[in-house]
């Protein structure tokens, strides 16, 4: 394979990629947003329990309680998400770095070959002389 041919393959690749990068990005920043609502949701419900917790029966009391811990549940599964779209793009970027790695390995070992044929070929020119 000839070099242009490795960088024009490569480049291939890369050109969906800051596409990729950018989408996982908002989505992450979209999922940090929607937590941080519900911690402020959260917050804002269980200072309310707080403050009437007195005049709460058992019923209302574990309403409550259920709803702040439903809130945080949502919170988690956002976190999870946010979490699992990072790996994601991690490993995305990793495969890129890693077929570059192949890429120029296989690029170095042609170069080398090239120029111990074209010494060779200069040996015999050389001899022959």
């Amino acid at each position: 394979m000839t070099s242009p041919l490795y960088l024009e393959q490569y480049l291939d690749s890369l050109e969906h990629l800051p596409t990729e990068l950018q989408r996982n990005f908002t989505l992450m920043r979209e999922l940090d947003s929607r937590a941080q609502v519900l911690m402020k949701t959260i917050d804002a419900q269980a200072d309310e329990y707080l403050r009437n917790q007195k005049n709460f029966t058992p019923e209302q009391t574990k309403e409550q309680l259920e709803k702040i811990q439903n809130l945080f549940n949502k919170a988690k599964e956002y976190g999870d998400d946010k979490v699992q779209l990072a790996i994601q793009t991690y490993e995305l970027v990793d495969k890129h770095i890693r077929r570059l790695d192949s890429d120029l390995a296989r690029f170095e070992s042609e170069i080398q070959d090239k120029a111990a044929s074209s010494r060779n070929q200069e040996e015999t020119q050389v001899g022959k002389s």
